[in-house]
């Protein structure tokens, strides 16, 4: 089974076939470039009643374009029976509040017990797909064991106006942290860090460029030539220790990179605790918090971050939605025990 989706190319095309496509299709087709790509590789367009495979094939005003879009496909991953804390759900996409230690899409060292597993389980049939396949459609990541909030389309349509917000960076992302060290504009040492400034209201704004890590796959690096532009900044919410020695931050993406606010913090000096990548193993001086806290942040398992914020336009009925998570336990745990 298929749709069929007919439209003509409009006035000053681009000189390549897989180009005026993108400008020139429906948007109610909500057919995403890489989508069409495939699309184009299959067979599936044809133009003046030809099939054309060829990406880079010329065409002109007037042409008239037909693309046969099958019905989604069932996906290769299984459905898994985990529970989800679920904080909206429509037609058309859904929001949710992942836990730390769960993966988000299956990967060779994860191949079972992630969200992706567990949202299938929760749709059953009431998929409609995304590219093609049934699947929810995974707009954005955060990692393992980062807590908090994530957007999952249902449909394409949702899918590719959730994309394009955050590939504009409209979307409100708001992150909680526990870092070491006070990360204050009155710091002489963050003066002459590069990429490090401050702007109105002790915020502290890192630039930089990050790149996968020459000799450690599984790290980034901080770069200033090549690489992605990274934008994170932070802002301080309670100090902790006598002497201050530790911060809870809250932090906001201008970009969305991997790792981006982990290497964003170490790169200025202040590594989030219990952050196994990034050497979040300090240790602090020993009567600057209580033995409690002491043992608290070194058993603590994971990097300390949650995202606890996420606001967006949603994509089909253009409602401005804003979304909170509470800190999970664990966090509320340690930060009560370096309170003390």
């Amino acid at each position: 089974m298929s749709s069929l989706v007919s439209f003509t190319i409009a006035d000053a095309p681009p000189k390549r076939l897989d180009k005026a496509l993108a400008r020139d299709v429906p948007e109610a087709a909500s057919l995403s470039r890489s989508r069409l790509a495939k699309l184009l590789e299959s067979g599936a367009v044809q133009v003046n009643g030809t099939v054309v495979r060829d990406q880079k094939a010329k065409v002109a005003a007037g042409d008239a374009i037909e693309i046969d879009v099958p019905v989604a496909a069932d996906s290769h991953i299984g459905p898994e029976d985990i529970p989800l804390d679920i904080l909206f759900e429509d037609d058309d996409l859904l929001v949710v509040n992942k836990p730390a230690g769960m993966v988000v899409h299956p990967a060779p060292g994860s191949p079972s017990g992630t969200l992706v597993n567990a949202l299938l389980h929760h749709f059953g049939d009431n998929l409609a797909g995304v590219g093609g396949e049934k699947r929810p459609g995974i707009v954005h990541r955060i990692d393992k064991d980062t807590s908090g909030i994530l957007v999952v389309a249902k449909t394409d349509a949702a899918h590719h106006g959730l994309a394009k917000q955050f590939e504009a960076h409209t979307v409100e992302r708001k992150y909680t942290a526990l870092v070491y060290g006070i990360p204050d504009a009155n710091d002489p040492r963050l003066r002459g860090v590069k990429g490090v400034s401050f702007e109105r209201g002790n915020i502290m704004k890192i630039t930089t460029q990050l790149a996968r890590h020459r000799t450690d796959r599984q790290r980034q690096a901080v770069l200033f030539n090549g690489g992605r532009h990274a934008v994170t900044r932070s802002r301080i919410v309670e100090t902790f220790g006598n002497p201050e020695v530790l911060t809870r931050i809250e932090c906001w993406l201008e970009t969305g990179r991997t790792h981006q606010i982990r290497v964003h913090m170490t790169h200025a000096g202040h590594g989030l605790v219990g952050d196994p990548t990034y050497g979040g193993r300090r240790k602090l001086p020993q009567k600057a918090v209580s033995e409690a806290a002491h043992v608290a942040i070194r058993d603590f398992p994971r990097q300390a971050l949650h995202a606890a914020v996420l606001g967006f336009e949603h994509p089909i009925s253009l409602e401005n939605m804003r979304f909170e998570a509470p800190l999970p336990e664990d966090l509320t745990e340690l930060l009560r025990a370096i309170s003390a």
